[in-house]
């Protein structure tokens, strides 16, 4: 696990400690790097996706995902429960703060690398470690992606559109040109596509959608969501 030891690495010469969990995972997260006691998704919530991943609910949007990723060594930073790096082939590893989600991918998906971290302060690889760095609907860390990415490798960004679950929050914003304009200073963008389809959902679909994108329980009864997903891919500058 080259990746995974140049991590521990990493951290250990900042004077930092780190642990090694039975499933294979590395805990890099330090008492500064907590906002609070259990930081990322609960337990619950990383069960509700991977329940909707099973089911195929926004298979599409997984496929157009992986028909823009390039290269054979990725990092997925804000991973989650893994299924994005598990449909991918190559030397891979997934950073995210929650460690139920972590735990999740590292039982699951054992040849994909999985590390406990703090993604928007700080990523515990080397410059120039990654071939593409994703980030699927998570958080963004500009200049910490340019610093592990290739001069010729790519970040694939994945942000909700405006419609996305518009039945259960309403329309929001278009998030495409303030994305675009955080990334100006270290990346070029590539190309742009918006992915959008209706899916049909079930209560327990329903419930799981609620869970995992913390809307309220209670909801008037509907049978099919808007997904949406914007998919910026950049190139470094």
């Amino acid at each position: 696990m080259p990746l995974a030891r140049e991590a521990r690495r990493l951290v250990c010469s900042r004077g930092h400690s780190f642990d090694i969990a039975r499933s294979g995972y590395v805990n890099l997260l330090q008492p500064q790097d907590r906002r609070s006691r259990d930081p990322g998704d609960s337990a619950e919530a990383v069960a509700a996706r991977r329940r909707l991943f099973e089911r195929g609910i926004g298979a599409p949007i997984d496929e157009a995902i992986r028909s823009l990723v390039r290269g054979d060594a990725l990092l997925d930073a804000g991973c989650g429960e893994g299924h994005i790096l598990g449909m991918l082939p190559g030397q891979r590893a997934g950073v995210d703060i929650s460690l139920p989600a972590i735990e999740a991918a590292a039982k699951r998906y054992r040849d994909v690398e999985w590390i406990v971290a703090n993604a928007d302060r700080f990523l515990p690889f080397a410059p120039a470690s990654f071939d593409c760095v994703l980030s699927i609907t998570a958080r963004l860390n500009p200049s910490e992606f340019r610093r592990v990415v290739r001069d010729d490798g790519s970040l694939l960004v994945a942000i909700a559109g405006p419609d996305d679950l518009v039945e259960l929050r309403g329309h929001s914003r278009d998030r495409v040109e303030r994305t675009v304009s955080l990334f100006a200073p270290h990346f070029a963008l590539e190309r742009h596509e918006r992915v959008e389809l209706r899916a049909e959902v079930d209560r327990e679909a329903l419930h799981d959608l609620a869970v995992s994108t913390y809307r309220p329980r209670r909801m008037k009864e509907i049978d099919a969501v808007t997904l949406s997903r914007d998919l910026l891919l950049f190139r470094p500058s």
